[in-house]
C-alpha cells in the first residue's frame, strides 16, 4: 500500500489537496457556534495595599471584596490569594453559558 503511494507522487500531491479543501470547506461550512464551551469563564480581582502583611491585606482587603462578591448570579466558586507585599487576587469561577 505505501509503494502505491510512492511510486505515483503526483497522485499523493492531489490526494493530499484534496484533503486540504475539503478540510478548509468543512471549517467554513460547520456550524462552530453551536459547540459548547468547555472552561468555565473566570474573572480576576486585583488588590493592592503596599506595606501591608498577608495576614493584613488578608482581613482589609480580600475579606470584605469577598463579601460583596459572594452570591453573584451564574458564580460557581471563588478563590483568593494574600501575599506578603500587599498584593490581594481572588479569581471568581462562572457557570458555562
Amino acid at each position: 500500500m505505501i509503494r502505491f503511494f510512492i511510486d505515483r507522487p503526483i497522485f499523493s500531491s492531489v490526494l493530499a489537496l484534496l484533503m486540504i479543501l475539503g478540510g478548509g470547506l468543512a471549517m467554513v461550512t460547520l456550524p462552530i457556534a453551536q459547540y459548547p464551551a468547555i472552561v468555565p469563564p473566570t474573572i480576576q480581582v486585583a488588590a493592592n495595599y503596599p506595606g501591608a502583611s498577608a495576614t493584613t491585606t488578608s482581613e482589609v482587603v480580600t475579606r470584605p471584596l469577598e463579601e460583596q462578591i459572594n452570591g453573584v448570579e451564574g458564580m460557581i466558586y471563588m478563590s483568593s490569594n494574600s501575599t506578603n507585599n500587599g498584593t490581594s487576587q481572588i479569581t471568581i469561577t462562572f457557570e458555562v453559558g
